[in-house]
């Protein structure tokens, strides 16, 4: 047995039997007749069947599927950046993180389409406690991140972590996506948890942090919706914060976010690749001789390239100017795509509640607000 079997996706191997364990499962039925709705014929069944790899299974099924997602729940999909990335050359892409599944297939599809090496990405295994979902995961080339843990077995979990990312990169040649925090962004405040590079830098070993992770590449990734299908799902626990209080979640949310996720309403979508830090790095080696200072200096890079290369939508400026009641940003949307926003709250939440208007308000207005930190970036 690998030490890694806990974790990792399957290997090619494997592939064929997974599928066929899932073949006639419910949720793959629904996958594939959404992702092939003029197959009546069931012929997805024959092609899954005669499927032995996982880049297979990425390109003939959930391509397509990301595609109908697309088409059905968005007004399109923009990238910028994946021109500065080498072909055959693996990386590790740290980004903010909006929803639990599109964020990692978005970036595979971009990915793919420019030719260019596709992710393993880390995903946490509260999200996949169904078993067909833990096998669609795998098959999607995805590895766990072990949650919950005690603080001795943690430990554990994230050196296991860091030394199988070093694997996928410096020896298996394939790019690796990390959020730069646990779990998905809930006020629109993007953020890097430290806790994440020094997981990251565990797998330097003897060699310097710095050192080490300009071999990793890393490459700093900004994803933007304009709605966030989530955005209402999130009101329960910022509101549970806001009153100081200590959030449960309900027994199946983390699915049914999945699911808000993939089929909600998300307008247009934009991911922007940014530089591979390289001179930041050797700068910060220079400034800095204690690890801890190096790795919050590291955050502050990420923050920077993040924040500052976000693409902002109406929506943004539309709730920066209603939370402020003013008009700074009216240049940057109309009044009809100002009356759909506002329409929206009214139908999502009961916009009444003062809490519960800024909390959602908040959610779009931060990236406005924090870009706001970089001259001329707006």
């Amino acid at each position: 047995m690998s030490k890694f079997d806990q974790i990792r996706p399957f290997y090619d191997s494997e592939v064929n039997e997974a599928i066929c364990s899932a073949l006639h499962h419910p949720m793959m039925k629904a996958l594939m007749s959404f992702a092939f709705p003029e197959d009546e014929n069931g012929e997805w069944k024959k092609q899954l069947a005669k499927t032995y790899s996982i880049r297979d299974f990425q390109i003939k099924f959930i391509y397509p599927a990301v595609q109908k997602v697309l088409e059905k729940s968005s007004e399109g999909l923009t990238t910028s950046g994946f021109e500065k990335l080498e072909k055959h050359t693996p990386y590790l892409f740290i980004s903010n993180h909006r929803d639990i599944i599109l964020d990692t297939s978005l970036l595979n599809v971009s990915l793919y389409d420019h030719g260019l090496v596709m992710t393993a990405s880390a995903i946490g295994d509260n999200l996949v406690q169904k078993s067909f979902l833990h096998t669609l995961s795998r098959l999607n080339r995805n590895f766990l991140v072990q949650r919950g843990l005690p603080p001795r077995e943690l430990l554990e979990s994230s050196r296991l972590m860091s030394e199988y990312v070093n694997q996928l990169i410096l020896h298996e040649n394939r790019s690796v996506w990390i959020a730069q925090r646990e779990g998905r962004t809930k006020d629109g405040n993007d953020a890097t948890h430290p806790g994440v590079l020094k997981m990251l830098a565990m797998g330097a070993g003897d060699e310097n942090i710095m050192c080490y992770f300009k071999n990793l590449k890393i490459v700093p990734i900004s994803i933007s919706y304009e709605y966030d299908p989530t955005d209402v799902l999130k009101m329960p626990m910022l509101m549970a914060q806001a009153n100081d209080e200590v959030y449960v979640k309900e027994r199946n949310e983390d699915f049914n976010t999945l699911l808000s996720g993939i089929m909600g309403q998300k307008k247009r979508i934009h991911i922007h690749i940014g530089d591979v830090l390289e001179s930041e790095l050797d700068e910060i080696t220079e400034k800095f001789d204690n690890p801890n200072k190096q790795i919050q200096a590291l955050a502050q890079v990420l923050d920077d390239a993040i924040l500052s290369s976000y693409k902002l939508w109406p929506t943004n400026f539309i709730a920066y100017d209603m939370l402020n009641d003013s008009s700074e940003f009216a240049d940057k949307y109309t009044a009809q795509e100002k009356s759909l926003f506002e329409r929206r709250l009214e139908m999502r939440i009961d916009t009444e509640n003062k809490v519960l208007r800024k909390g959602i308000l908040d959610m779009y207005a931060n990236p406005v607000v924090n870009k706001l930190k970089y001259n001329n970036a707006i």
